[in-house]
């Protein structure tokens, strides 16, 4: 009873006894039969409302104090005096292989780095990573406001890299109702088609042209562009922006657009300086505003003309398309009301969803792609493997179909492989803290920005048996099994491939499909090979990032009867 006779000796709940006393005086006031007044116990009730939330908010804070006092920050370097790790993160390039060798050198599989007055948390566990995206998604729900992000998004109108917030609730179910939906990508499936077709006429074209009838093919530049070519079909109904070329190649302005989109993509998360002290954006020290800044107006240069025209006609000269099984991707943006019938969009919301669409489409498949060639050229076995399975399943009569894919087990669990060994990206998207938090006994303060590394998942020892080797047969069930299915998702977090939870990636269907198709057809096409003057392909990877150090070239024979290549349209 010393609290409630003399609250002042604990400060901790001082403000908890004015409430606790405002509190009982509206419950008397409540249960009096003696008031008659209406307004008084409207009042009385307005009392005992604000008591009651005083408090929670007073034991919430009180629990946040404690949290405090009895937990620590995760393990992480020596940190200067305001600025924190910048120092570190500047001088060492590129700062995610910094961030792992100090986690290596600490031994931990979480760990705070702190970037000004931000803490960065990056995770290398799974269960660490399922306290995060499972136990605690709802407080890690949100997205940091970064340079890169607000330039792609145009000031953070898309679902992608938009705060936690009424906006990213409108464009989330935007596009969980409308755009990938799986009525929606069922509807798309033909210029899906057309773009696996038009793959394969592509690398076959560049085969006749060989007298040999086997030619070195840029695996990556046809792996990123049937990327390009499906989301620009799917979005604009077109394959080229330009002429394009006669064998199915991209002309230049793919190649523009497309390499506008990985330059961008590098630089939307990168641990700019002045994502962690907005002043000095100013300065531009890095330069990566400079680069952002010129490949988005690139990419937007080929987009906002098609959005502009489009809106302009289906808004205002009502010319809507004659079969709702026709509409893209665009129309269906354009077209979307709100409850009072009034375009649910605006035209810079239209055009910021657009291009996220398109950054979330051409880098995961093209990569996975391209490393799973590189290591069944080196394993000839695995090879061998894959191709037996599409001929079982799919025959050589004609060309693999999105159909087959559920069969495809073999194949798929060579791209949970891929996507385990060769992320094509360091850490998946940041999640940061709405409030404080523990996480496996630290404690996170809000406004963390916790990063997920794919490749601290993917590459731990404690987790994967011989991590560093490329291994598809530790993806498959029991061979007893028939009914097993391989899916590209990891809900278990022991690698990162479409994520989980309130952000988690909502085109997960259409990167399974993209990804095994594209993979499919350019296995059931062709024998591949190491070029004539090497034996292996190197498998190294960039200095600066995840890909391989050189683009794959690899040698292409078509493996298929003449006639299911398809023809030049």
């Amino acid at each position: 009873m010393e609290f409630l006779s003399n609250p002042q000796s604990n400060p901790i709940f001082e403000s908890t006894y004015t409430v606790f006393v405002t509190l009982i005086v509206a419950l008397v006031a409540l249960t009096s039969f003696q008031l008659k007044s209406e307004s008084i116990r409207r009042y009385a009730k307005d009392m005992y409302s604000f008591a009651r939330n005083q408090l929670s908010k007073n034991r919430r804070s009180s629990e946040q104090k404690t949290m405090k006092q009895q937990l620590t920050l995760p393990p992480g370097p020596a940190a200067w005096p305001i600025v924190g790790n910048l120092p570190e993160i500047w001088r060492n390039k590129p700062a995610f292989k910094w961030i792992h060798s100090v986690m290596k050198e600490l031994k931990t599989n979480i760990s705070c780095i702190r970037l000004g007055n931000v803490h960065v948390i990056p995770v290398t566990s799974p269960e660490i990573a399922l306290e995060v995206l499972k136990d605690n998604d709802s407080i890690f729900a949100t997205r940091p406001l970064t340079m890169g992000t607000e330039y792609s998004s145009r000031g953070f109108l898309s679902v992608a890299v938009v705060p936690w917030g009424q906006q990213w609730k409108k464009m989330r179910k935007m596009v969980a109702s409308h755009v990938l939906s799986s009525a929606r990508l069922n509807s798309l499936i033909s210029k899906r088609r057309e773009e696996a077709d038009n793959l394969v006429r592509f690398i076959y074209n560049q085969c006749r042209e060989s007298a040999s009838a086997a030619t070195v093919v840029d695996v990556r530049l046809a792996t990123r562009h049937y990327c390009g070519n499906v989301i620009r079909k799917m979005m604009f109904n077109r394959r080229y922006f330009g002429e394009g070329k006669e064998d199915g190649g991209p002309g230049f302005e793919e190649e523009e657009h497309v390499e506008s989109l990985f330059v961008a993509l590098q630089h939307l998360y990168s641990f700019t300086l002045s994502d962690y002290v907005p002043w000095m954006r100013v300065f531009d020290l890095e330069g990566h505003e400079k680069i952002v800044s010129a490949a988005m107006k690139t990419a937007n240069k080929y987009h906002d003309s098609i959005i502009d025209e489009r809106v302009q006609q289906r808004r205002h000269h009502d010319n809507k398309k004659e079969a709702h099984n026709d509409l893209d991707l665009l129309d269906v943006l354009i077209s979307a009301k709100d409850e009072n019938g009034d375009p649910l969009l605006s035209i810079d919301e239209i055009k910021s969803q657009c291009m996220d669409l398109t950054l979330a489409t051409v880098d995961n498949p093209s990569n996975a792609a391209e490393w799973a060639i590189a290591e069944m050229i080196n394993q000839p076995e695995i090879l061998r493997k894959a191709t037996e399975e599409i001929d079982r399943v799919v025959g050589k009569e004609r060309l693999v179909q999105e159909s087959d894919v559920p069969q495809l087990n073999y194949i798929k669990a060579c791209l949970r492989e891929v996507l385990r060994l060769h992320p094509v990206a360091p850490f998946n998207l940041p999640h940061v803290s709405t409030r404080d938090a523990t996480v496996a006994g630290y404690f996170i303060p809000k406004g963390s920005h916790v990063l997920l590394s794919r490749i601290g998942l993917g590459r731990n020892p404690n987790v994967w048996k011989d991590p560093l080797k490329f291994i598809p047969e530790r993806h498959i069930g029991s061979p007893d099994d028939h009914h097993h299915q391989v899916e590209l998702t990891e809900p278990e977090l022991r690698f990162l491939s479409f994520s989980r939870g309130r952000r988690g990636c909502m085109g997960m269907a259409l990167g399974s499909e993209m990804s095994v198709m594209l993979l499919a057809r350019l296995l059931q096409g062709f024998n591949w090979s190491a070029p004539s003057d090497e034996e292996m392909v190197d498998l190294s990877e960039s200095k600066c990032d995840l890909l391989m150090a050189k683009p794959l070239h690899a040698r292409a024979k078509p493996r298929l009867p003449a006639d299911l290549y398809p023809a030049n349209n």
